[in-house]
């Protein structure tokens, strides 16, 4: 069976996250659903990473074994047309060599967390972006955000039911810049690892606000870290401002 890699694009607001569940909306039952229409016969998708409900992506990474060996071009507009009117889409698609794994064969795996501070409320982009009414001051945050980079015990900044068998990862860039828009400032928290932990990039984000909004002194991100205590975290960001935008590989599979 010929294996094909998906690059998928997702809206993840009316889903309960990636995975597959029997009673609930997922973005992995949409694609699945769309993908039997065309092969009944195809097994689960695997995916790079599997998001939180209402968290999106722009590079999520898919693979599937199918019985026909379509036309990468004609798959995937076959399968934009069976997801219609979910809001999912298959960006890039491409026949790979069958050893390609989506999951395992990852090296990295990019985040993007979007914070806007304005107070007006958030029309065109709500659901999209994390708003707060209150101001946040950057370079306090950019001075707390460099104790995290590295090889850490991470265990203040995964969540209680995190899976993961080891709370150790090596963050390799956490970086935050600040752009006009639209009558207040967006944040943009930018990470990159291997993997990352359950709820790790939320957590992060959530305790640099504190930074960013004068409640924590920087140094007290480094002192949570290494207390390696998930009472020290500040609070979760909520997932509707994160995105996976990127997962790399050796090589490209798309080319």
């Amino acid at each position: 069976m010929p294996r094909f890699a998906f690059r998928i694009e997702y809206n993840g607001a009316p889903f309960r996250g990636w995975q597959r569940q029997s009673d609930q909306p997922s973005v992995q039952g949409a694609v699945e659903a769309a993908l039997a229409r065309l092969d009944p016969s195809a097994p689960p998708m695997t995916a790079a990473g599997r998001t939180d409900t209402g968290v999106h992506a722009k590079g999520q990474v898919a693979h599937a074994d199918l019985a026909r060996d379509w036309d990468p071009f004609r798959l995937a507009e076959a399968l934009n047309f069976h997801l219609r009117p979910a809001p999912v889409a298959i960006t890039a698609c491409a026949r790979t060599d069958p050893a390609f794994h989506a999951r395992f064969d990852a090296t990295e795996r990019r985040y993007l967390f979007r914070v806007l501070c304005r107070r007006a409320p958030v029309v065109l982009e709500a659901g999209m972006v994390w708003q707060l009414r209150h101001a946040l001051d950057l370079a306090p945050m950019q001075q707390a955000a460099q104790a995290l980079i590295g090889r850490h015990d991470f265990t203040t900044f995964r969540a209680a039911l995190c899976q993961a068998a080891s709370p150790i990862k090596t963050l390799d860039e956490v970086t935050i810049d600040a752009h006009p828009h639209s009558g207040g400032t967006e944040f943009r928290f930018t990470l990159r690892a291997r993997s990352f932990l359950h709820n790790q990039v939320r957590s992060i984000v959530g305790t640099l606000e504190r930074v960013g909004a004068g409640a924590w002194p920087p140094d007290r991100v480094g002192a949570a870290l290494v207390a390696r205590d998930r009472a020290a975290c500040g609070p979760v960001a909520p997932p509707q401002g994160l995105y996976l935008t990127e997962v790399r590989y050796p090589a490209d599979p798309f080319g």
